[in-house]
């Protein structure tokens, strides 16, 4: 199973069986206490539209993933699979590559919360 690869760095933080899988970033240091709680990135996998209440959600064939990485802060890109393994494939994929570095989070931020931006940076090992 593609969980078992994902780098220390990110905890399971639910995993429904055949359902929604949620991958959380560093919860040890975006605890609630020197950051707000909303400041935890989150790699989010369900099966439906996204972006959506629950309630409003569709219920698809497809598998979407989205990167929050505050609840109205999300990486532009939500990519579709055809199934869940797909989907969870990509998710440790999308997490290994956040986790050397690699993402631009940055660019998603209008009103960017430096200091967590900068602690994100010292933890992926970024340049600011």
């Amino acid at each position: 199973m593609a969980l078992e690869t994902l780098p220390e760095s990110w905890v399971v933080w639910n995993d429904e069986p055949n359902g929604r899988c949620i991958l959380a970033y560093r919860p040890d240091v975006f605890d609630t206490k020197q950051f707000p709680p909303e400041c935890l990135p989150t790699l989010y996998l369900t099966q439906g539209t996204p972006n959506r209440p629950a309630q409003e959600r569709r219920a698809t064939d497809s598998w979407y993933l989205t990167f929050y990485l505050e609840p109205d802060v999300t990486l532009p890109r939500t990519p579709r699979f055809s199934t869940r393994e797909e989907a969870l494939t990509a998710a440790v994929e999308l997490a290994h590559e956040f986790d050397r570095g690699e993402i631009k989070y940055r660019d998603a931020y209008q009103i960017p919360r430096e200091e967590y931006l900068d602690k994100l940076d010292e933890l992926t090992g970024r340049e600011a």
